[in-house]
């Protein structure tokens, strides 16, 4: 007789939920499709002749280390990099104590579930929130408070009002996950002002903050504004940072900076994950920084992503009706549309398979599916030429809808 493996799942299991945007590129493995959809670098612009070089000096004169399992932690030297890169960023008191190397950001949002959140307990998001963020919170059971965004990013205003209400009701918020710098998926960025009053409210209210920044570093135009970890004065901050944004996500690796006593849990649930990130990867991203080469590639992925915003922006104001609306970043990777509200954006995507175009659905970025009339679209990866096609085919597509 067959097993019935459904029996043996565990109730953690059967809550998960497979990646929405991980199901719909599956949809879009077709040459004669435009995937306006994926987050993916360009992977044209990698630095792959650099890395190889770097590769090659690594496993002759490190390979004894770069192919032995390594420490939890991370490999001392990139640790050591990072914390100087750390210093130079204006994080105040960071040391190697407070930071440790991941297996990507993605690993670090299921350490931060695992780390802080039992069954039912509440969380805050933003409104839409990154899909990966979700997908490793709703794995814990998470309940959420959500927070709507505009073009400063989260409502601080509707933020203190929950917080209030949460303390009122006796609701333990265990953090709150932010994506301060062109955030996933609305490409807003969180102005100075309101990064001031989050962490005020962090310290009111005694919620820490989860900052998860991929995209700090691809900014194209304005000045930057210093992180959330940098402005927290007491430790309420966990900082995410990954390579996978910035060099290349085929590295697998990423780093958490924070409290060093919650680093230490950290690093005890990574331990039952994965022993450590690769030492292979580490020692060559390691190299790849202390030789002054991240930022002359950071500059040329700042300028080629530039070019794709402008273009897509550009095509978007040629071919989209006029009811509709999106953001304008300033960097990152995205551009979240606003349809009208009579337009389900997820019935419509099979439409724009069918005319060989496809994005995000807005409903993958809420805990519960329940916004409908936003999509995502990416310009890191196509090109030009895909971009300006793209956005013509599904701009065909709205004015059909439109009434």
């Amino acid at each position: 007789m067959t097993l019935d493996w459904s029996n043996k799942f565990s109730r953690r299991s059967k809550a998960m939920k497979a990646s929405a945007i991980r199901e719909l590129l599956k949809l879009v493995d077709n040459p004669e499709i435009i995937s306006l959809a994926g987050g993916m670098p360009d992977p044209t612009l990698f630095p792959k002749e650099t890395i190889a070089a770097i590769s090659k000096d690594v496993f002759i004169n490190h390979g004894g280390k770069a192919l032995q399992y390594g420490a939890t932690e991370g490999i001392p030297s990139l640790r050591e990099t990072l914390v100087k890169e750390g210093i130079k960023e204006g994080i105040k008191g960071l040391t190697v104590d407070n930071l440790i190397i991941t297996t990507a950001s993605q690993q670090a949002l299921a350490l931060s579930a695992e780390v802080f959140i039992n069954p039912g307990d509440t969380v805050v998001v933003e409104a839409p929130s990154y899909v990966g963020g979700l997908q490793a919170f709703n794995a814990f059971e998470a309940n959420y408070i959500t927070v709507p965004l505009d073009d400063e990013g989260i409502r601080v205003d509707i933020l203190e009002e929950k917080l209030k209400q949460a303390k009122d009701n006796g609701v333990n918020v265990k953090f709150m996950y932010l994506i301060p710098n062109f955030q996933n998926p609305a490409g807003v960025t969180l102005s100075l002002e309101r990064r001031k009053k989050v962490i005020e409210l962090s310290h009111q209210y005694d919620v820490p903050i989860i900052e998860d920044d991929p995209y700090g570093e691809i900014r194209f135009e304005g000045e930057k504004l210093p992180s959330l970890i940098q402005l927290d004065s007491i430790g309420n901050v966990i900082a995410l940072r990954t390579f996978s944004k910035i060099l290349a996500p085929g590295l697998r690796l990423g780093w958490i900076m924070g409290n060093k006593d919650v680093m230490r849990k950290f690093v005890i649930a990574k331990q039952a994950a994965d022993l450590c990130s690769p030492p292979s990867t580490q020692y060559i991203a390691d190299e790849f920084i202390r030789h002054g080469h991240m930022e002359s590639y950071l500059a040329l992925v700042r300028k080629t992503y530039k070019k794709k915003k402008d273009a897509m922006l550009e095509a978007l104001e040629r071919y989209f009706p006029e009811e509709v609306k999106w953001t304008k970043p300033k960097g990152g990777m995205f551009v979240w549309v606003t349809v009208p509200e009579y337009i389900n954006t997820t019935e419509m995507f099979k439409e724009a398979i069918q005319e060989k175009v496809a994005y995000v659905i807005g409903s993958a970025f809420y805990p519960h599916g329940e916004d409908t009339h936003h999509l995502r679209l990416n310009f890191s990866l196509p090109t030009l030429e895909q971009i300006d096609q793209g956005i013509k085919r599904l701009g065909n597509l709205l004015k059909k809808k439109i009434h």
